[in-house]
């Protein structure tokens, strides 16, 4: 009781083959996973290092105020002067839902310098401001291949 549904011998077969298609999508996949830790630049500070941190994701719709060792600003990577970061974060946050600012501020900054830059988010009216650390190592523990 088999049935064949191709026609005459030798006919047309209408099923797909999804083996080039899995081949395909597994190769996105490595490259993706390749390529996404790359796409996560920033400028580069020395963070400071607490005992009490959680770990959290990096998301790219996050809103960063870095803070350079010589006090320079960068609004997401963009420097960015003193005098315009209010305006600048309004534009930026304009559309957004949550107005959550992080600042990663390089740990030889003096604290003056982090103050200036929280008085100003203030002013431009976000109010949920978080500091960025990285986290404190115990004695023994590895770092994991950083």
């Amino acid at each position: 009781m088999a049935m064949d549904l191709g026609g005459a011998k030798g006919g047309v077969k209408s099923d797909i083959n999804v083996t080039p298609l899995v081949d395909v999508m597994l190769v996105l996949l490595i490259i993706m996973m390749l390529v996404a830790p790359l796409l996560q630049q920033g400028v580069p500070v020395k963070l400071p290092t607490a005992a009490n941190t959680t770990d959290k994701p990096e998301v790219p719709d996050q809103t960063v105020l870095a803070i350079g060792r010589n006090k320079e600003l960068y609004l997401q990577a963009r420097p960015v002067q003193e005098g315009e970061l209010a305006t600048k974060l309004n534009e930026l946050l304009e559309n957004k839902k949550e107005k959550i600012v992080l600042i990663k501020a390089d740990e030889e900054v003096e604290y003056s310098a982090v103050m200036a830059a929280m008085d100003q988010l203030r002013q431009a009216g976000i109010e949920d401001i978080g500091l960025v650390t990285e986290r404190k190592m115990k004695p023994g523990e590895s770092t994991g291949g950083k």
